[in-house]
């Protein structure tokens, strides 16, 4: 069947430039690389772009504590991102950064048409303010009691523990989160965009008749019907300095809320990918464009693509997306990731001990078109790659490979004998293995990719029974002995077959394991295939290559490896001491639990470090134990730590030790550390789950 080429602009919601990379991002690039490589390999005009999030009051603040210019983290974090999307096998055509000049011009571009149109205003409004660092706080930089359920340390604006949502004005004993200070209420005025002036444009787009496209899913639109019910309320889309971003034209000192520049970074990518390839911008991006602009998110961030990116867009006179694709978030063996479980897996962890392309395929057995989530049980993981992809796929390629070399020096077989219905035979497992092309294609553009693998692994079995039922190693035994007349041709066109249905298989499954394929293609003998591929079948006289290991199996010894690293790296759990460390200090004189009953040991997070001027060996900290209470204490971890490693982490100290004065100033506490000394002191640290405040038992 022909097909009309298609022009498609794909993207994924952009990373945030402050951290890392880990397994959970990369559902969502597995997800959209795996539908553009199929768009590819279909022969459409597919391009993918994305870029990273570089705006923003966090990542202001982390490159401060590294003591650098945020141009330079965003910079740093930009490689290590598209570095580690690279070895995932995520192949954008252009990756950027909203923090660049395309970006900027887009922005005021939109900005200024809102305004022409009516669609910004002004307002002064109250907000929480850090008397201490000298700016306006962003919900997620207040801390405190929820004032629903009493949890303490919690969010400005959520709490955790009961999932209540508030105005930061009501969290009880709140805290800057930078500083530790109290905040204070003070007035600003703010930049809006009336969402509510598109509430009619965008329930047509998000409800359409049935004569119409949807453009999201139909659980997305039910959820994002209950805002409408409440009524669209204004977004307040400015921040005042300091931040790192765009200024807003016209306003000195207020910038773009990141959520603003965010999505048009989409944009800015796209502008970036046309001017190095020659490609017509306004052709995807026009208000009446013909082509196709997918948009691939997390479920977490619909309201802002949903509704906020849609009326932007409208009211600049740009053209909306086609459709926007949400998914679920990952679970580890059906629980949330942990770092004190090792199950939040950095993307570099996962490449230092496991091939990429086992997750690549794990995930696609388990996505689908619908909002859900998924969940990565590492003991099925290990099965499924080994029985799928080891056990069915490979084993085919593995075994007829060897025959066809050591009995035919590699070269496939021509038309097969009519002998005994052999050749009916033969052609039956490969046409059944071509007549699934058109339901596989189907459920990979529909995006059921777990419906495809599926398909694709049935044909990989039944491929793998054929081979048994017809026994080519005994014809192959009677090699070189007198044979019947005809079973060398036999065993010939069996190994030439299975070989081709290896092809199709391949070719199948290239857009969820391009690696694997490109070195199947080459093991083949055959340059990169596309989709229109399939009907050209292996000819007689085409000389394979020696075959070489294409999969191993995973042991689960590599999974339990790569489990220890993440909790070596991310967690911060009490370390083990080292055998010096014990040898080097005779232990104290016994004391009674009387005496340790004393002591106070308490959970406390970290708010604030910093050195101390003349002290070699001490760093002040203020740590919170909960209720908003502070204490400055002296510890002389300095050998061992930069402020920077430990502002938000918890600790253990010992809360009712008496205030001792120093030359520095007065010390409220007692940090708890092990460890010989020097560089090997480390800070006792409890799991992510608890709590400051929490007593030690």
């Amino acid at each position: 069947m022909v097909y009309p080429k298609r022009q498609i602009l794909v993207t994924s919601a952009l990373p945030y430039a402050n951290g890392p990379i880990h397994i959970g991002h990369l559902v969502e690039y597995i997800q959209t690389d795996i539908w553009v490589r199929f768009q590819k390999l279909r022969g459409h005009d597919c391009y993918y772009v994305c870029a990273d999030d570089a705006h923003g009051t966090p990542i202001m603040l982390r490159a401060q504590k590294e003591g650098i210019e945020a141009a330079e983290l965003i910079a740093r974090m930009g490689k290590e991102h598209l570095r580690d999307f690279t070895d995932f096998g995520v192949a954008f055509d252009n990756y950027g950064s909203t923090d660049s000049q395309e970006n900027r011009e887009l922005v005021t571009q939109i900005y200024r048409r809102l305004q022409q149109g009516g669609h910004i205003s002004t307002r002064r409004i109250q907000q929480a303010y850090d008397p201490v660092k000298n700016m306006f706080l962003p919900d997620r930089f207040i801390r405190g009691t929820c004032p629903r359920c009493g949890a303490p340390d919690q969010y400005g604006d959520s709490c955790e523990v009961c999932g209540a949502t508030y105005s930061p004005t009501e969290l009880r004993n709140p805290v800057s989160a930078i500083s530790g200070a109290t905040p204070v209420q003070k007035e600003s005025e703010h930049y809006f965009f009336q969402l509510g002036n598109f509430a009619d444009a965008l329930r047509i787009w998000l409800f359409p008749d049935i004569t119409q496209p949807r453009h999201v899913q139909a659980e997305v639109a039910n959820k994002l019907d209950e805002w409408f019910a409440s009524g669209l309320q204004d977004w307040d889309i400015s921040r005042d300095i300091p931040y790192f971003g765009f200024e807003i034209p016209d306003a000195p000192g207020k910038y773009f809320y990141v959520w603003v520049d965010a999505p048009v970074g989409y944009m800015a990518s796209f502008r970036q990918l046309c001017q190095r390839v020659g490609l017509d911008f306004d052709r995807f991006w026009a208000a009446d464009a013909g082509t196709e602009l997918y948009h691939f998110i997390g479920k977490d961030i619909l309201y802002f693509h949903a509704l906020f990116w849609p009326a932007m867009l409208e009211g600049a006179g740009f053209r909306k997306p086609t459709a926007i694709f949400a998914h679920g978030f990952l679970t580890v063996n059906g629980q949330k990731m942990s770092k004190s479980r090792g199950t939040f897996i950095n993307a570099r962890t996962y490449l230092d001990h496991l091939n990429p392309e086992y997750l690549r395929y794990y995930f696609a057995n388990k996505l689908g078109p619908h909002v859900e989530d998924i969940d990565l049980n590492l003991d099925d993981f290990i099965a499924r790659v080994n029985s799928d992809l080891v056990g069915k796929y490979v084993n085919i390629a593995s075994r007829a490979a060897g025959l066809l070399h050591r009995h035919f020096s590699g070269v496939i077989s021509g038309p097969e004998p009519d002998r005994a219905g052999t050749a009916s035979v033969l052609d039956g497992i490969t046409g059944s293995a071509l007549a699934a092309s058109e339901r596989i294609s189907d459920a990979y553009d529909e995006r059921r990719f777990g419906a495809a693998v599926r398909e694709i692994m049935t044909l990989a079995d039944a491929f793998n029974q054929w081979w048994d039922q017809r026994r080519p190693w005994e014809l192959s035994k009677r090699f070189e002995a007198p044979a019947a007349p005809g079973d060398n041709a036999d065993l010939h066109a069996i190994c030439s077959t299975a070989l081709e249905g290896f092809r199709i298989l391949t070719l199948y499954l290239k857009p969820v394991l391009p690696e694997l394929a490109a070195n199947a293609e080459r093991f083949l003998n055959l340059p990169p295939q596309n989709w229109a591929d399939l009907a050209t079948a292996l000819r007689a006289g085409h000389r394979i290559h020696a075959y070489q290991h294409l999969a191993t199996r995973v042991d689960p010894k590599q999974v339990q490896a790569m489990l220890d690293h993440s909790k070596e790296s991310l967690t911060m759990t009490t370390p083990t001491i080292p055998a010096a460390a014990t040898q080097t200090e005779a232990i104290k004189p016994e004391i009674t639990i009387d005496d340790f009953a004393r002591v106070d040991l308490r959970v406390a997070r970290i708010v604030k470090a910093g050195y101390v001027d003349g002290a070699d060996k001490l760093l002040q900290l203020t740590v919170d134990l909960g209720e908003g209470r502070h204490r400055n204490i002296f510890a002389g971890i300095r050998s061992a730590y930069a402020p920077a490693d430990l502002e938000g982490r918890l600790t253990v100290v010992v809360a009712n030790l008496a205030a001792r004065k120093m030359k520095f100033g007065v010390s409220e506490g007692m940090v708890l550390a092990a460890g010989p000394g020097n560089k090997d002191l480390w800070i006792l640290s409890p799991d992510s789950g608890a709590q400051p405040g929490m007593r030690i038992k």
